[in-house]
């Protein structure tokens, strides 16, 4: 039987939701939302138990949002399934130059 990968979108303006269990490129998690609505994401890189998957495209620049609230910007195309963390995403808080 194979292990359920869950996360959990808290927010509906969310566009990343937490991860529950390590996932792997070609796994499948199932999102649930906060209606109790699930939809199923392919994953398209590692993602680390705790960390982000992003439940849309999301373009350069664009705020990337958990719980509700801006967690940064975009500082690369992300795509739907994307592994979401430092790497594709710099933290907009303390910063003088950026206005959302």
């Amino acid at each position: 039987m194979n292990e359920r990968k869950l996360a959990v979108q808290v927010n509906p303006e969310d566009n990343v939701a937490s991860i529950f269990a390590q996932v792997s490129a070609g796994d499948t998690v199932e999102v649930m939302a906060r209606d109790g609505s699930i939809d199923p994401i392919p994953v398209h890189e590692d993602i680390p138990y705790g960390h982000k998957v992003a439940l849309r495209d999301i373009a350069v620049g664009e705020t990337v949002r958990k719980y509700g609230e801006s967690i940064g910007i975009a500082t690369k195309e992300i795509k739907r399934g994307d592994y979401v963390h430092v790497h594709n995403l710099d933290s907009a808080r303390a910063r003088g130059d950026w206005k959302e």
